[in-house]
């Protein structure tokens, strides 16, 4: 029966699920070792009826679960366990050359990077619709004015669509990660025990290349039994750090949607949906709970995958265990936080008339700073400007009065500013500084970066 979630379908897509399946794995393990038949039969080293024999045979179609499983549980070893179902189904004299000159990992590793190619595929495809929603958004959003925020405190004027092209810059950094982690992390290793090549003899290099090539793979750079774990560790730190921005993202929505606040909302999935057992009215924003939740959880795959580098001299199998758990899970969950992301901003509720109504809070104090560079242009100094700024500012706040009936009331300031001048210091939508023109370069930015 299923224990973890991810076994019962709840996280993570089908497709994604797929990938990390018992038979998917065993299916890559086997296109290993049929490569490096392949490879051996190509430089003289083992017949090449053999290698067809073993490419016949290394398939889920002959090799079956179940008869590993049943080997496994008798030694104890479950690459072993393959090579040996592998080996009782090859006929002739193939079954001598099956696993010839390898050590378990040579298999291991190369499969988990086949199982990363594919993995990787599915996250590149969610972020890049991730980022055509966030394309969309910046684009609609431009000149939505709002509260810009700091400390949870009202601080300035902003537009949704500036909120939304930092997050669209920051999906496009990892596209450039992926693509670079993309060239560390899909490589191979088949040179035996210790990562000498001893056992493969002295085409030992030859036979690793072309191995490789059959499977899609390149060589890892430098390796001893195993593939080296800074490498896999970068994989998990690059996921852990889009759960991370997606966390980011999830928190953002879950802020704004608050019941005092309520500038965004993100979607119900239907009309039936329910939003509290308790309260029939409310709606949760309970996607992006569950993003911020997994991000939780994201964030402690990292320290296993830390944690895995340092090993024992050339190996030790410290780090094996935990990898069968860290791998799956990390593309699972993250395969789920970037999918229900795009569900959240590609149905988000907006309402700019809250944004219009939480700008007039503050009753014009979030303009403060613009009325202290005023001052400064009218020839008093910079601090003297904020000091008498700072103290209409609280005044009106302990007085519950509004800043311009403070700012009017300051005999100081009214000699050096006209009404028609407090009024436009006062005005929200013509402080936005160049944020439109930062917009537009993100928006450019990223499409130029699309085409290439």
């Amino acid at each position: 029966m299923p224990i973890l979630p991810i076994d019962t379908g709840r996280y993570g897509s089908a497709e994604m699920r797929s990938i990390f399946e018992e038979e998917n794995r065993l299916q890559k393990i086997l296109s290993v070792e049929s490569a490096v038949a392949y490879a051996q039969a190509m430089v003289g080293v083992i017949p090449k009826s053999a290698a067809e024999e073993i490419r016949r045979k290394a398939s889920v179609k002959f090799v079956k679960l179940e008869r590993c499983k049943q080997i496994d549980a008798e030694i104890g070893h479950d690459l072993m366990a393959i090579v040996k179902a592998l080996t009782e189904i090859c006929e002739s004299d193939a079954a001598r050359y099956v696993h010839y000159g390898l050590t378990s990992y040579d298999v291991e590793d190369t499969a988990t990077s086949l199982q990363f190619r594919e993995a990787l595929e599915i996250v590149e495809r969610d972020l890049m619709e991730l980022e055509d929603v966030l394309l969309r958004l910046v684009q609609k959003h431009r000149d939505t004015v709002m509260p810009g925020r700091t400390h949870g405190q009202h601080m300035g004027v902003i537009t949704l669509g500036f909120k939304f092209a930092v997050w669209l810059r920051e999906v496009a950094r990892h596209l450039s990660r992926l693509n670079e982690i993309r060239e560390r992390a899909l490589v191979g290793k088949i040179l035996g025990a210790v990562g000498t090549g001893a056992g493969l003899g002295e085409k030992a290099l030859k036979i690793q290349k072309i191995a490789l090539e059959k499977v899609g793979l390149k060589p890892a750079d430098m390796v001893t039994q195993i593939i080296q774990r800074d490498i896999h560790a970068e994989v998990i730190s690059f996921l852990v750090l889009v759960a991370s921005s997606l966390d980011k993202f999830a928190l953002e929505v879950r802020n704004l949607q608050r019941t005092e606040i309520q500038e965004l909302m993100e979607p119900f999935r239907s009309e039936k949906q329910v939003g509290s057992s308790a309260m029939p009215a409310k709606r949760n924003p309970v996607v992006s709970e569950r993003i911020s939740s997994l991000a939780k959880l994201m964030r402690a795959m990292i320290v296993p995958a830390l944690e895995n580098v340092p090993l024992w001299h050339e190996r030790d199998l410290t780090n094996s265990a935990n990898e069968r758990f860290i791998f799956p899970m990390s593309f699972i969950i993250i395969d789920e936080m970037l999918k229900g992301m795009n569900r959240v901003l590609e149905g988000l509720d907006v309402f700019p008339e809250n944004m219009k109504r939480n700008l007039e809070l503050t009753k014009g104090l979030i303009m403060s700073e613009r009325v202290v560079n005023k001052l400064v242009e009218k020839g008093v100094g910079r601090q003297e400007a904020h000091e008498l700024v700072r103290k209409c500012s609280m005044k009106a706040l302990q007085e519950g009065t509004d800043f311009k009936t403070g700012l009017i009331g300051d005999e100081k300031i009214v000699s050096k500013l006209s009404l028609d001048e407090i009024d436009q210091c006062l005005n929200y939508s013509t402080y936005l500084g160049v944020a439109q023109q930062l917009v537009d370069n993100a928006l450019k930015l990223t499409r130029e970066e699309r085409k290439r």
